[in-house]
C-alpha cells in the first residue's frame, strides 16, 4: 500500500533509523558543481518578485546521465528555480544552456520535461488511456508504456480514473509518464512525495537505472536521506541563493568533515 513518506530530514521532527547500502556512485570529478562535460547549465538565474528575490544568481550544471538534487526546505526556491528552468515563469535575468548552447524558453520543451509537485493529469481518465495518451503523443509503442508501467508498480491501477488514485499512486502515475517522455532532460519536484521508505528505495533504484542509460534529471528534493541515495551531486538552496553545491565529497571537504552527513552538512552552510 501506498503510505506517508517515512523517510525524513532536517527539515523533519524525526530522524530515520538504519538504512541500507544504497546506490549513488561515487564522482571522481574535482570540479565542484560542475560536470565534466555540462548537457546542462544554469548560469545567473535571478527571479524577483518587487524587491524580494526568489532567486539570486543561481549558477550549476549537470552532465548527462547525472542526477542533480536541489536539497532545501519548503520556501527555499525549489520549485520556482524548476519552473523557471522549464520556461514556465520568466527570469529577470540569467541565462539556460544546453550544450552550451542558449536555449530560449520556447524551445526547452524540446529538450527538458517537468513533472511538477501535487497534478493529477486528466482526472476523469483512467490511467491505462492517459499513459497511452502520453505514449501516442511521442510516438511510443506498447512496450515503452509497459516498460514504465513495471519499473512504478503502477499495475495495480491501470483501470482507475486519476481522481480516485492515492497520493502514492498519483506519484507513480507522474513518474510513469516522465519514463515515457522522450526527452533528455527531467525535473522533477519531490519525487517520493507519498512514498514510505521501501517505496522510496525501489524509485530510486528505478531512477538511478535511467541514469546510467543516460538520462539526466533535476530532482527537489527536501528528504536528505533520499537525496543521498539518488543523486551525485547536490545544490543547497536556502531563501533563493546557493549556499553550497557539488558531489557528497566536495561538500564534506568545504566543511572540513570527512564523514558528514547531508543533514549536517546543510546545516554547517546554512
Amino acid at each position: 500500500m501506498d503510505g506517508n513518506v517515512s523517510s525524513t530530514s532536517v527539515f523533519d521532527s524525526e530522524r530515520p533509523g538504519a538504512e541500507e547500502p544504497f546506490l549513488r556512485p561515487e564522482n571522481s570529478d574535482p570540479r565542484p558543481h560542475v560536470a565534466a562535460c555540462p548537457l546542462f547549465e544554469v548560469i545567473g538565474l535571478t527571479k524577483r518578485y518587487g524587491d524580494q528575490f526568489a532567486l539570486a544568481q543561481v549558477s550549476f550544471a549537470a552532465g548527462r546521465g547525472e542526477i542533480v538534487g536541489l536539497i532545501g526546505p519548503n520556501g527555499a526556491g525549489k520549485t520556482t528555480l524548476l519552473e523557471t528552468i522549464a520556461g514556465l515563469l520568466p527570469a529577470d535575468s540569467g541565462e539556460v544552456r544546453w550544450e552550451g548552447t542558449s536555449l530560449p524558453p520556447a524551445r526547452r520543451r524540446d529538450a527538458m520535461f517537468y513533472l511538477p509537485d501535487g497534478i493529477r493529469p486528466y482526472q476523469e481518465q483512467p490511467v491505462a488511456r492517459v499513459l497511452s495518451f502520453m505514449a501516442g503523443v511521442y510516438g511510443k509503442g506498447s512496450r515503452e508504456t509497459a516498460d514504465a508501467v513495471e519499473a512504478v508498480a503502477l499495475a495495480p491501477v491501470l483501470a482507475k480514473r486519476v481522481r480516485e488514485l492515492s497520493k502514492g499512486y498519483a506519484r507513480r502515475l507522474l513518474l510513469a509518464l516522465g519514463l515515457i517522455a522522450p526527452q533528455a532532460l527531467l525535473l522533477m519536484d519531490e519525487p517520493f512525495d507519498g512514498f514510505d521508505l521501501r517505496q522510496t528505495q525501489a524509485i530510486a533504484r528505478v531512477l538511478r537505472q535511467r541514469a546510467g542509460a543516460r538520462r539526466t534529471m533535476i530532482l527537489a528534493i527536501h528528504q536528505l536521506t533520499d537525496a543521498e541515495r539518488v543523486c551525485d551531486r547536490f545544490v543547497l538552496l536556502a531563501e533563493g541563493r546557493i549556499r553550497g553545491a557539488g558531489t557528497l565529497a566536495e561538500l564534506r571537504a568545504r566543511i572540513g568533515r570527512a564523514s558528514a552527513s547531508l543533514e549536517e552538512i546543510f546545516l554547517a552552510l546554512t
